[in-house]
Order: C-alpha cells, then sequence, then structure tokens
C-alpha cells in the first residue's frame, strides 16, 4: 500500500483532499506539511511513497522543494493554477490536478500511480539484480552506435528523465534506466551518488573543492564539474576520511 503525504499550505485544502482520499482504501496518508521546508523534513523522517504537492506556496514553490531532494518519491501536483502543467510533466510527475480536486480526477491519478507501480515491479523482476563491478563490461546503444564499455572507465551518469547520460572516453550516449536503478546494481565503493542528477566515479575524480553551502565541487578528468550536495557531502567526506 503507497504511504502518502500531503504538501500544501491551505489547511482546507488539505483536509478536503485527505476526504476524498478516503474513498481509495489503497493509498494510505501518513502525513501533512503546510510549507516546502516542512515538506522536506516530512519526507525525510517519513519516506512516502507519493506526495501530493501544491506549487505555489509562501516562500518555496513545490518546484523548487523538489529541488532539494536526493531522491524524489512519486508526484501527484494539486493546485489552483493550469499554467504549471507544462513544467509539471518536464519533472516527471505522475499527474496534475486542479483545485477543487475531482474524484474522478483523483481516481485517474491514483490509476496512473498503480500502472506505475506494476511497471517498476515487473522491471525490477526482469532485470538480473546482480551487482555490477567496475571490471564488468556494458552494452551501451544509442542510435546506431553500439559500446561495450568497461564500468571502470564510466566517469559519470548524469540524470535525465527517465533516461541516464553515460560518460567514458569522448562519448555521452544516452540508456534507458533511471539513476535510482543504475544506483541500485553499482558498487558504492566506487560509484558516488553525488546529487539528485549525478553518479560520479570516485576514481575519476581529480580536484575537490569546497563549495557553496557546505556543498562540495568536484572536477573529473574529462573536464565536467560536478556539485556534491551538503547532505551528500557529508558522506563523502566519510568514505574518502577527509
Amino acid at each position: 500500500m503507497p504511504k502518502a503525504l500531503i504538501i500544501d499550505d491551505e489547511r482546507l485544502a488539505r483536509n478536503e483532499l485527505k476526504k476524498l482520499l478516503q474513498d481509495f482504501p489503497s493509498v494510505e496518508i501518513i502525513g501533512e506539511a503546510a510549507n516546502a521546508n516542512e515538506g522536506l523534513e516530512k519526507i525525510e523522517s517519513l519516506n512516502p511513497d507519493l506526495i501530493f504537492l501544491d506549487i505555489q506556496m509562501p516562500g518555496k514553490t513545490g518546484f523548487d522543494m523538489l529541488t532539494e531532494l536526493e531522491k524524489a518519491p512519486r508526484v501527484i501536483f494539486t493546485t489552483a493554477y493550469d499554467e504549471f502543467a507544462l513544467k509539471a510533466f518536464e519533472v516527471n510527475a505522475l499527474d496534475y490536478l486542479m483545485k477543487p480536486v475531482e474524484p474522478k480526477r483523483l481516481a485517474d491519478a491514483l490509476h496512473k500511480l498503480q500502472q506505475a507501480e506494476e511497471k517498476e515491479m515487473a522491471a525490477l523482476a526482469n532485470l538480473n539484480r546482480t551487482m555490477l563491478s567496475e571490471n564488468d563490461q556494458v552494452f551501451v546503444k544509442d542510435g546506431e552506435r553500439c559500446w561495450f564499455v568497461k564500468l571502470s572507465e564510466v566517469r559519470l551518469f548524469e540524470s535525465v528523465g527517465n533516461y541516464a547520460k553515460v560518460f567514458f572516453g569522448t562519448h555521452k550516449p544516452l540508456i534507458l534506466k533511471s539513476l535510482n536503478a543504475l544506483e541500485d546494481r553499482l558498487d558504492e565503493r566506487i560509484f558516488f551518488r553525488a546529487n539528485r542528477k549525478h553518479i560520479v566515479n570516485l576514481r575519476m575524480i581529480e580536484k575537490v573543492e569546497p563549495y557553496f553551502n557546505g556543498g562540495l565541487l568536484l572536477d573529473l578528468k574529462g573536464g565536467e564539474k560536478v556539485e556534491v550536495s551538503r547532505r551528500q557531502a557529508v558522506k563523502f567526506k566519510e568514505m574518502m576520511s577527509l
């Protein structure tokens, strides 16, 4: 049963949504938050599978909040404004519900959630779950071009929606794999999740510099610069014994 968190600055809107969700026992409401900062805290402590997220809130918007998450749960936006719809789907939202939320639209959104979960479970079942070592070769195909790449030669994986860009040599092909799926299979002693969008090969780092808000900036051998988020910087320093 997916666990859901409601993030909305209007108490009335939160109550209305909770009331509507009573008709959908497949979803369990585990908490609510009245702004983005509270939402970030609740996501970290409660680890929901799904968030119902308002866009326009005092302080940070719902979009701002998402950029601060290391790993985002599934997102259904709830908003009184329709001009954000395109941006909502750019950040891979499951759905975009206009307020006042209609029961039928809510049912559609939750059906999409169920489909996404079933698809993910099927993909996991089909995936060879063995861990990949740096000596393993992976097959990468991008259009007409194909490569067998040794993982030790990959310096960076970058998230591009549902794809990942693989940086090796002078090449940057796209593969149909999410960063989370890659992270599950890569050796964490070699490949480090620097932030929401990047996994870096620790052996390809040439320089480490302090960066904004307690983060770090990594210079890679290919010339790429990758920011390590503040939270991951703590983990990075522990791993590298800095």
